[in-house]
């Protein structure tokens, strides 16, 4: 079995990513990823590359519209493929970053696919998914609120780029469920703590900009 690749080799892929899917948010996935990987008994190659690669090309990808997981796993192939790796493995690999997304199919298949989609989910959820919800809305001029009882879930599902999206948005049609998608036993039980901070903040906040608090 060849070398997989490493953090510095991966490191260079991410230099024009944005604050929210920069290479932090790789090596947080990564660290996440790899105590899941361990608890649950998941080939640590596998899922440590897939990590690397889950979201290269992303900038570029969203810019043209297309499937960030598409580019990353057509990337992935192409790059592993060149340096010689067991096409079974390169295909493990790949269906892995294909099946990341929270919305989109596929869905992860391999324990490995599922390893990578809790981790990289539990990076949205929390603190510092709070946090990338932010960074992101003010990156893309959105308000900063919006009451939690006006946000219209079949209208978001329907028209997920709605000018009107802000973090309240994001909390209620995405990362309030993320907890109860997750596959694995290890990443249901981080999600716990992490799911209870995130809805304080979000309820506080809201009590907040009422006056209530």
């Amino acid at each position: 079995m060849l070398e997989p690749l490493t953090i510095d080799e991966a490191r260079c892929l991410y230099t024009d990513a944005d604050s929210v899917h920069d290479f932090a948010h790789i090596l947080r996935v990564w660290a996440l990823a790899e105590r899941i990987a361990r608890a649950e008994d998941a080939d640590l190659d596998i899922v440590r590359t897939a990590t690397l690669l889950h979201d290269w090309g992303r900038g570029e990808a969203d810019a043209n519209g297309q499937d960030h997981a598409v580019v990353a796993a057509g990337r992935a192939r192409d790059y592993l493929t060149s340096q010689g790796h067991p096409p079974a493995w390169i295909e493990a690999v790949v269906h892995a970053i294909a099946a990341h997304r929270f919305r989109v199919a596929p869905e992860p298949a391999t324990l490995e696919a599922q390893v990578l989609f809790d981790a990289d989910k539990l990076d949205a959820i929390g603190a510092i998914g709070v946090a990338r919800a932010f960074a992101y809305s003010g990156a893309h001029q959105q308000r900063l609120w919006a009451p939690m009882a006006d946000v219209d879930l079949a209208r978001w599902e329907v028209n997920g780029d709605d000018a009107a999206h802000t973090p309240v948005h994001e909390f209620v049609v995405k990362l309030s469920r993320i907890q109860e998608r997750l596959y694995t036993d290890e990443g249901r039980a981080i999600a716990l703590e992490r799911h209870r901070y995130m809805k304080a903040f979000y309820h506080r906040m809201d009590a907040e900009v009422r006056g209530l608090l």
